[in-house]
């Protein structure tokens, strides 16, 4: 069964394997490069993941070939987006939550690996309306 509980505890996984890829791979590289470490380390968890989702965009009833991707859906309960820039913009944000509510998942993270200290400057996490429904434990 789905809890916070568990969401919170697949969320600190996903969250080591981002800070285990950034103390090795380091800051300033590009966002392959993170995407392709953390492919390796979720194997190693051995967390399910999708790697570049393409995600379904319905407009009026009629599907949208607009060719929306997020960098990974994690166990099918969170959407994990990447990025390698020098500051986060509210964008990078409203990206990260549409793309959690377009997936019906109730958790996102948005994670930007050009930083020193990945845990305090570079995780950001989003909770859809969702999450507050789902039991504690």
């Amino acid at each position: 069964m789905v809890t916070q509980k568990l969401i919170n505890e697949l969320s600190y996984k996903v969250v080591g394997a981002c800070i285990e890829v950034h103390k090795l791979a380091g800051p300033g590289l590009y966002e392959e490069v993170y995407h392709q470490c953390l492919e390796k380390e979720f194997n190693l968890l051995g967390l399910k993941y999708q790697s570049e989702l393409e995600i379904p965009f319905i407009y009026k009833g009629q599907y949208i070939d607009c060719k929306l991707k997020c960098d990974f859906l994690i166990e099918n309960l969170i959407v994990l987006e990447l990025k390698s820039v020098s500051e986060i913009h509210q964008i990078h944000k409203a990206q990260t939550m549409n793309y959690m509510h377009l997936l019906k998942v109730p958790r996102s993270i948005l994670v930007n690996f050009n930083v020193t200290n990945l845990y305090h400057e570079g995780c950001e996490f989003f909770a859809a309306k969702s999450f507050k429904d789902l039991p504690k434990e």
